[in-house]
């Protein structure tokens, strides 16, 4: 943020890259354990602070007013979505790994997932909130998570390119970009938008249940081991994004969900579950998705009191 804001203004400044190091990509999870940690030990105080501050940079990169080129060659997950999507250019390779799974533990896709999954063709967008599916750079590139798909080996010679001529950066990526590989989701988009055509996560079940297909039993299974609580969580979130009318809106709805969800017991036992213990056994409370009240729901997505309502930089 501090970098951000110091090259808002910098006339010698022209365009940003995101990169990143060691050859993981946007690699996130670290936070997680920090995030547990303020829930069981001060009330989600410094978790509510964490969050507040990484949705301002998630914020301050989708309007700013320079080009952003991010380079997805790797993991691109959680955290990693943040500052990505806000891109005006985001490059997937061969190597991008995208996800965002966070019904898995008890949290929800966050940090704008709300906008910018709700806003992917048909039904695709509550797929991935739901079951934290794992898309390839080629899928990616063919639903709009990706604007290029450039093979790993240019990317150096990519950046250079820019570096030296930031004008350029959208025809320099194009020089680049190769025809990806079919897209595997491409495939399943018809049963997608049928099967996950409910905004009630009930009826999701119900449909996959009744299909009876291999792939419908798979992600049924999927489903299965997800929080209950933060799948409605994120169907009523993509559902409330569709109705901001900016960015902003969508995140102070995000930091509303946030705050209330850090400190329920689903996002301390999933972090427990799946990266402290790893027994991937995760005791869900609410267990059910019946169990799930609408009373539940509205609380989290209540206002906050005004003096603590997230504001952008």
């Amino acid at each position: 943020t501090e970098a951000l804001l110091g090259w808002r203004d910098n006339p010698a400044v022209d365009a940003i890259i995101i990169d990143h190091a060691e050859g993981r990509g946007f690699c996130s999870g670290g936070d997680i354990a920090f995030l547990r940690n303020s829930a069981l030990n001060d009330g989600g105080v410094s978790g509510r602070k964490f969050f507040h501050d990484e949705y301002q940079l998630n914020h301050l990169l989708f309007t700013y007013p320079k080009s952003v080129i991010a380079f997805m060659d790797g993991i691109t997950m959680g955290g990693g979505v943040g500052i990505s999507q806000p891109a005006t250019f985001r490059v997937a390779t061969e190597n991008t790994r995208f996800a965002m799974p966070e019904t898995g533990i008890g949290l929800f896709p966050d940090v704008g997932g709300g906008w910018y999954l709700s806003r992917l063709p048909g039904r695709v967008g509550p797929f991935l909130a739901l079951t934290g599916a794992r898309l390839d750079g080629a899928e990616c590139f063919e639903i709009g998570l990706a604007t290029h798909y450039l093979p790993a080996s240019t990317l150096a010679e990519a950046k250079a390119d820019i570096a030296a001529d930031p004008a350029r950066a959208d025809a320099i990526l194009a020089s680049y970009a190769d025809a990806p590989p079919t897209a595997r989701i491409a495939a399943n988009v018809e049963q997608i938008d049928r099967l996950f055509a409910s905004d009630r996560y009930e009826d999701i079940l119900a449909a996959l249940a009744a299909e009876g297909s291999d792939w419908s039993a798979k992600e049924l299974a999927t489903l299965g081991t997800k929080s209950p609580q933060t799948c409605k969580v994120a169907l009523r979130q993509l559902h409330d994004s569709l109705a901001c009318p900016n960015f902003a809106a969508n995140m102070v709805m995000e930091y509303r969900i946030a705050s209330r969800v850090l400190t329920l017991p689903d996002f301390a036992e999933g972090v427990r579950a799946v990266i402290v213990d790893k027994d991937n056994a995760p005791q869900w409370a609410p267990a059910t998705p019946e169990g799930v009240t609408d009373d539940l729901i509205e609380g989290i997505f209540a206002p906050l009191p005004s003096n603590e309502e997230w504001k952008p930089l």
